[in-house]
């Protein structure tokens, strides 16, 4: 009688293998792909969350500037609010208060450039008539509307956060640029004590006018070169924050040509 040493209940296959299990590999390319997809949402998400964020604080300062807020600028003739403190992100403070100090800078070179254009035409200069005739106009005229037209727009787009805001500095903006080296240059008879004029000044002997030339010079350079720099600065985040043609044309239909003159 022969004995049975093998168990007929046992399996071949060993207990320890889970039938569920899906035999085939997930390849390095899918779960990357995974990877990505995922990083890319939580960065959507971040996104959102942090324009939800300057959302609120935009609510709040508009909500606390339409209680006690009051036109304080310009400060001898009140006509709109102005407060960096107040209105622009904290992380965005720096920067345009730096703009805000550079068109000051222009604004005292305008009164400096026109003063010496007046030692110009008194040195005897035959194009001193045309220089502070130009000088006297570009105080009257560039001064206003560089603060309108270049700088309220990029504070109102850091305030805001609107595309439109960044096209309309952008453009305006690149004109001042080209200004700023015409009157660097100083053309005689073009209203600038720019570099040019300044050294006639000298030549003839004139002191005061090369001397009030190369202040005003000076001036242009600083806030050329400045406007420059935070021009570059400026076009990196209007880059990074994806503001588009489309999406400037949007808020243009959406709010019009009022929301340049308003806080929300």
């Amino acid at each position: 009688m022969s004995q049975y040493t093998e168990n007929p209940f046992a399996s071949t296959h060993s207990l320890d293998v889970n039938p569920f299990d899906d035999p085939t590999p997930i390849s390095s390319s899918k779960a990357t792909s995974v990877v990505d997809h995922t990083v890319r949402v939580e960065e959507l998400n971040q996104r959102e969350r942090d324009l939800e964020r300057r959302e609120q604080e935009l609510n709040q300062r508009t909500d606390t500037l339409r209680r006690t807020g009051r036109n304080n600028w310009p400060p001898f003739f009140p006509l709109i609010f102005h407060s960096i403190k107040d209105e622009i992100p904290e992380l965005s403070r720096h920067l345009i208060t730096r703009l805000y100090q550079l068109w000051l800078v222009l604004a005292l070179t305008m009164v400096i450039n026109m003063v010496a254009c007046i030692f110009v035409l008194t040195s005897g200069s035959s194009n001193g008539g045309s220089d502070l005739g130009s000088s006297i106009g570009y105080l009257i005229v560039i001064t206003p509307l560089s603060f309108l037209l270049w700088y309220r727009p990029i504070y109102n787009g850091y305030m805001k956060e609107q595309a439109l805001y960044y096209y309309l500095y952008f453009f305006f903006g690149g004109f001042h640029l080209l200004f700023s080296l015409y009157m660097i240059i100083g053309i005689p008879g073009t209203g600038s004590a720019g570099l040019i004029e300044t050294i006639q000044m000298y030549i003839k002997g004139a002191l005061v006018a090369g001397i009030l030339g190369t202040i005003a010079t000076v001036g242009w350079v600083i806030q050329g070169v400045g406007n420059a720099y935070y021009y570059r600065l400026i076009w990196q985040h209007h880059n990074a924050a994806g503001h588009s043609v489309e999406k400037a044309k949007s808020e243009l239909a959406t709010h019009g040509a009022k929301a340049y003159f308003t806080r929300g």
